[in-house]
């Protein structure tokens, strides 16, 4: 077994290295997110060699997992959604979401708790959501109710093959899509209004309007600020939620296997130094060690701003726009537990309200502050599945909080009071939790994780109508060199982010077939492993 595994070692070493020979063909992916690893799946299985350069020492980027006491706990996104994006990449690459995968379908949505001592829970199954929305707040909401997600549903249809899994594009563009039968839809999208504006008119019940509201911060956006075409994030949960046997980090260690199988090289614990420039545009990537990886084209990744800042070198920085600071996303602080639990009852996914919405939002995009009181999403990672075990069970619990890590963070008495102000909503909410062990993460080491997003997880917040346009599309100005990430166009989140990637290597593909005829290979050829318990390391 050793022995295999010092060969497979050599084996990638010598695959890298062959790679500056080969890389008159080769793809040089800086980054091993999930935009990063749809792009290698999906240029692999065309027979592309791709070459992906990872700084960290696994695949996933915010899919990751973080030690608790000799227990692993994950630390990033915590909902899978959008199913049919994983079994569309899956089946281009030959092979089934399925058999790489083990996903449950959740009954429940989210369980939602307020401190008033009142709770609501969501469903998979639309009537028993009607139900219980009666039962909460009366039958008039729950009319308020059928009709919002009705809106919800008018809206992402009106913009998922148009705006979401096209190529970026402008407002002219989006119109075009919709021209000349149709334009009343694109300005039914709702656009101009603000999300937290518009609940009103569906519902009376602030509770409902909090729970509503709160769709803006899946995408980093304050929902006083955000736009009113967010109710679309409510119809996609509506569509199902499953739960990942394993966690989510399985999701991003199932389709690096995958891109291994097909072919493609992984580079762990590699810093990019440079995007190498030849001849006018992007030729491949050196690293920090000095060594050099050519292609013909490179895929960043990485935060849009880390290329704009020139952690790449000047002429990827001149290629990109990036995001200010006043313009990005929700941090979080995030703290990784293990505890033991008493009190309220939860599920998978759980929310506890704080009693001022309009000061929580305030406190962290008007004042840079962590709230007085915040909301809590707390992501109970051994229920839902199977019961939870006897004794502490692991938790990740997030906090909304300032983009602020590469400016004034908070501080590590201002992180352990807005721990203690947690505990205690949590307490009003009828929740007791003992930890055992915890690991706090704010934005200064989001930061650190995720350079020259100030610790921003989600890009460029979505206030007014023109951000989702600002996102950069996969080419830039660099010829060469492309973009595929959670900040770059249709935006943040898991199936976001894929979208990213699999927008990104269709636009390689075209490019290079306006060139020449590309004939893709029969074998890729590579590295292949039976299982993605943890891709090897170059």
């Amino acid at each position: 077994m050793t022995a295999l595994v010092g060969f497979s070692a050599r084996l990638c070493n010598s695959v890298i290295r062959v790679s500056a020979l080969a890389g008159h063909d080769s793809v040089v992916i800086i980054g091993a997110g999930m935009g990063g690893l749809s792009a290698a799946v999906l240029l692999a299985a065309r027979g592309i060699p791709v070459t992906v350069v990872e700084r960290m020492a696994h695949p996933g980027g915010k899919l990751r997992t973080v030690d608790v006491a000799g227990v692993a706990v994950d630390a990033g996104p915590t909902v899978f959604t959008h199913r049919p994006v994983f079994e569309r990449i899956y089946a281009d690459a030959g092979a089934a979401l399925d058999d790489h995968l083990t996903l449950v379908k959740s009954d429940r949505l989210a369980r939602h708790a307020w401190q008033d001592g009142s709770s609501l829970d969501l469903w998979a199954d639309h009537a028993r959501s009607f139900d219980a929305v009666a039962q909460f707040a009366g039958p008039a909401e729950a009319e308020g109710w059928a009709r919002f997600q009705a809106e919800a549903a008018r809206i992402w249809n009106a913009l998922e093959t148009r705006f979401m899994e096209s190529p970026a594009m402008g407002p002219v563009g989006l119109a075009l899509k919709y021209a000349p039968f149709h334009l009343h839809e694109m300005f039914a999208i709702n656009p101009f209004a603000t999300l937290w504006g518009t609940l009103g008119k569906y519902f009376r019940d602030g509770r409902l309007q909090q729970l509503y509201g709160r769709y803006a911060t899946y995408t980093g956006a304050d929902p006083f600020q955000a736009t009113a075409t967010l109710m679309l994030i409510a119809h996609l949960e509506a569509r199902g939620v499953w739960l990942v046997e394993g966690g989510m980090h399985e999701v991003a260690r199932q389709m690096a296997a995958l891109a291994i199988r097909l072919g493609a090289t992984f580079h762990y614990n590699a810093h990019v130094a440079e995007i190498l420039v030849r001849n006018g545009r992007a030729a491949g990537v050196r690293l920090a060690s000095g060594e050099e990886i050519l292609g013909a084209d490179v895929l960043s990744n990485s935060d849009i701003s880390a290329l704009a800042d020139g952690r790449f070198g000047p002429a990827a920085a001149r290629a990109v726009t990036g995001v200010k600071p006043h313009e990005r996303s929700l941090s979080a602080l995030v703290t990784m537990m293990t505890a033991e639990v008493s009190g309220f009852e939860m599920d998978r996914h759980n929310v506890f309200f704080s009693t001022d919405y309009a000061a929580e939002f305030r406190h962290i995009f008007g004042e840079h502050r962590l709230p007085a009181e915040p909301s809590i999403y707390i992501c109970a990672q051994d229920r839902g599945i199977t019961s939870p075990p006897p004794g502490p069970e692991r938790f990740q619990i997030i906090v909304n909080a300032p983009p602020t890590g590469d400016g004034i963070p908070p501080s590590p008495q201002e992180m352990a009071q807005c721990q203690t102000a947690t505990l205690a909503v949590l307490s009003r909410c009828g929740l007791t939790l003992k930890p055992t062990a915890m690991v706090p993460v704010g934005p200064a080491m989001f930061e650190e994780l995720f350079p020259s997003s100030g610790g921003a997880l989600y890009g460029r917040a979505s206030h007014g109508w023109q951000a989702s346009f600002r996102r950069p599309g996969s080419k830039t100005k660099l010829p060469g060199l492309w973009v595929a990430s959670g900040s770059a166009h249709p935006g943040a989140g898991v199936p976001m982010a894929a979208l990213s990637g699999r927008l990104a290597s269709a636009a390689i593909l075209r490019a290079r077939a306006s060139i020449r005829t590309f004939h893709p290979v029969a074998t890729a050829g590579g590295m292949s492993t039976p299982k993605a318990t943890a891709a090897p390391s170059g």
